[in-house]
């Protein structure tokens, strides 16, 4: 399984990649959604962990766009993974295109859980960790 993380903080990259290694997955990661964006063009993901707070351009306002694609890659399962609180996050997210919210610091099990469930929900389940 090939995941793209898109995410400003680089101990943040490095800890989920150490996480997805132990699940035999393979990460690329991303510093903004700028470069997130031309990886997706580029490359070949099978699902993309998508932070929010990122400078210059947010991690929905990335999201929104991926779903404006025409092609495979505006399908992609896209988990959100955020240390914001706000309340009507979730709804937010979903509703900008998100299939799903996982917290930071990011659980192993909670994001290996996030990733079966969306595998499943889009139907690719035989790409899970």
């Amino acid at each position: 399984m090939k995941i793209l993380f898109v995410e400003d903080d680089p101990m943040n990259r490095s800890v989920v990649k150490a996480m997805l290694e132990v699940a035999g997955a393979t990460m690329t990661g991303a510093e903004n959604a700028y470069v997130g964006l031309e990886l997706i063009d580029t490359e070949n993901f099978d699902l993309i962990l998508m932070d929010l707070r990122m400078p210059g351009m947010d991690g929905l306002t990335a999201i929104r766009k991926i779903r404006e694609r025409n092609d495979d890659k505006g399908r992609l399962p896209i988990i959100v993974v955020t240390a914001d609180t706000a309340a009507d996050l979730r709804a937010s997210c979903l509703s900008g295109g998100a299939d799903d919210l996982i917290m930071k610091p990011v659980a192993m099990g909670l994001l290996f859980d996030a990733i079966a469930k969306v595998l499943v929900d889009k139907g690719s389940a035989s790409a899970a960790v």
